[in-house]
């Protein structure tokens, strides 16, 4: 995770901007050599069907996830 202090960030800002936009890479704002901020770029989300596809045909249930265990019963 890159680092800049306040001052070069100050400088450069535009610059240091455009490049966390393209790398989508966090960088670390310092001050007197102590960590202040966090700059990153805002992703957007992606469909749910995109983020799991990966998994898709891979998951098998072998009962119903939502059944209650004869334990949270005897809780009651």
């Amino acid at each position: 995770m890159p680092v800049i202090s306040k001052s070069r960030l100050k400088a450069t800002m535009l610059q240091v901007f455009r490049e966390i936009e393209e790398s989508g890479e966090e960088l670390i704002v310092t001050h007197n050599r102590r960590p202040v901020l966090r700059v990153q770029s805002i992703r957007n989300k992606e469909p749910v069907e995109k983020v799991f596809e990966r998994m898709r045909g891979k998951v098998v249930f072998h009962e119903d996830p939502n059944t209650p265990t004869t334990e949270e019963w005897d809780e009651v």
